[in-house]
């Protein structure tokens, strides 16, 4: 169960981290890939957002990363990893969704509705990603 579940985190991770990496150092590339809305169809407000969170990412995201590489070979430290990177997954999941439904709410244009659609689907993945290793984290912690 642990290399699977190691997988699953480093793939879910790399997929998070790596995008806004790229998101970060060349938002034209990340937009040809669909990792981005192209600036020129969203609002100034939202794309300065973006670009400050895509940089906030690449700087803490990776923490889920080392959880789970530790996690596949069975080594307990991955359990610190796990609830600084759990807690930073679930802080992003949580401020992208809330932040893209309100800036909805107020007619700001953020991107194009599939794109929005996939994007707040994958924040909860990494969301529901980042609460699960916590629970796990904690539970290998007390040695329940």
């Amino acid at each position: 169960m642990e290399i699977a579940g190691g997988i699953v985190i480093v793939l879910l991770s790399l997929l998070a981290w790596g995008g806004q990496t790229l998101n970060w150092f060349a938002p034209n590339a990340a937009g040809k890939l669909n990792l981005t809305e192209a600036e020129d169809t969203v609002e100034p407000t939202y794309w300065a957002d973006i670009r400050g969170e895509a940089l906030w990412d690449s700087l803490t995201l990776w923490t889920m990363v080392p959880a789970g590489i530790l996690l596949m070979v069975d080594d307990a430290a991955w359990a610190y990893f796990g609830l600084v990177g759990g807690g930073i997954y679930v802080y992003f999941a949580g401020r992208g969704i809330l932040t893209r439904l309100e800036m909805q709410r107020r007619g700001f244009r953020i991107g194009k509705a599939e794109n929005v659609k996939l994007g707040l689907a994958a924040l909860a993945v990494w969301g529901l990603m980042g609460l699960l290793a916590i629970v796990a984290a904690v539970i290998s912690l007390s040695g329940i």
